[in-house]
């Protein structure tokens, strides 16, 4: 016979056990969400960005950021896809981390275009974003990894948090270091997320404070290496055009290898945010460049790891959000 206790956890496990079938969990992500629903969505995924590479060399970085952009704000929903009209009163495509400058947009149609083809209403605009970047790394010579899948689409866009959560080029390693925390991103990942500058370009006005004037002084940046400065100060002369594109590693400047940290380590980050990571006195950021710099490997397994650790930033699950038809806009809008 149960006593009074053993019949009261009894009773309680089976009402747990009776919610957990009424409500299910939102679940984790899962490599193999859709294996049995869209088994060929990788492939799909990465035949597209392979083709769009042989007429793009900056289409790989660029996917790459318009991840980051997308999971920085409202988590990784897809959120930055979205055009104003209906409900979207405000894109996050004009915020201003985003406006002229985050592009890909048309490679994600025609990738979400050969989905709704293959296996109609099934695979989310967020997942093929981290499928995109996972392609675009490692085609580019970078690492691969298992994408963890099963987002869903956000119903809303946030521009006002486009413009306060994404990391500005400006920025302090201070302020940089927060924003990461505050999606709960630590310090190994701010470093490896940050190396994915040794591909793509950018433009003169999000470094042309560094060549010139830097901080008021009258002065450029000091932790500016002088050839390198010359260089620069010659592609984005003062009052010049502030879209011209940069290098951000001029090594090699459309291969995912370490030569970003490298770089570093010899005063050639482009942008303020890069170089801080080696030239800010005192920083733990110091030493986990210099690993990356010495160890190719090392930076990319913790690359690969960071990239699963962002994609995990509030996620939509379950029965949140929706699978959009069009990734511009959320169904029946």
């Amino acid at each position: 016979m149960l006593s009074t206790n053993d019949a009261y956890y009894s009773l309680l496990a089976t009402i747990l056990l009776v919610l957990a079938f009424v409500f299910p969990s939102q679940g984790q992500l899962s490599s193999t969400f859709y294996s049995t629903t869209c088994s060929n969505v990788s492939s799909i995924v990465r035949n597209s960005v392979q083709q769009a590479l042989t007429s793009d060399s900056r289409i790989a970085a660029s996917l790459v950021r318009l991840h980051f952009h997308d999971c920085f704000v409202n988590g990784c929903d897809a959120s930055i896809l979205l055009d104003e009209g209906g409900n979207i009163t405000q894109s996050e495509k004009n915020a201003a981390p985003n406006v002229n400058s985050v592009r890909g947009f048309d490679v994600v149609d025609s990738i979400k275009s050969s989905l709704e083809s293959s296996c109609p209403g099934v695979v989310s605009c967020a997942d093929i974003l981290a499928l995109a970047a996972e392609s675009s790394v490692s085609l580019s010579g970078g690492p691969s990894w298992n994408v963890l899948l099963g987002r869903r689409d956000g119903l809303t866009a946030n521009q006002a948090g486009a413009n306060t959560s994404i990391p500005s080029p400006f920025a302090s390693l201070a302020n940089i270091t927060s924003k990461f925390s505050d999606v709960g991103l630590d310090t190994t990942d701010l470093v490896a997320l940050s190396g994915a500058h040794t591909f793509g370009r950018a433009q003169c006005q999000f470094f042309s404070q560094r060549l010139f004037n830097f901080s008021g002084t009258g002065s450029p940046d000091p932790t500016l290496n002088s050839t390198y400065l010359a260089t620069l100060q010659q592609n984005c002369p003062q009052n010049g055009n502030g879209s011209t594109l940069n290098n951000l590693d001029p090594s090699t400047p459309n291969t995912f290898d370490n030569n970003y940290f490298t770089n570093l380590l010899i005063s050639q980050g482009l942008l303020q945010t890069d170089q801080e990571l080696f030239s800010t006195n005192g920083s733990s950021t110091i030493s986990i460049v210099n690993n990356f710099a010495n160890n190719q490997s090392a930076f990319f397994e913790a690359f690969a790891q960071s990239m699963i650790n962002m994609g995990n930033i509030s996620p939509l699950t379950g029965t949140q959000g929706q699978i959009r038809t069009d990734c511009k806009k959320v169904n029946g809008s």
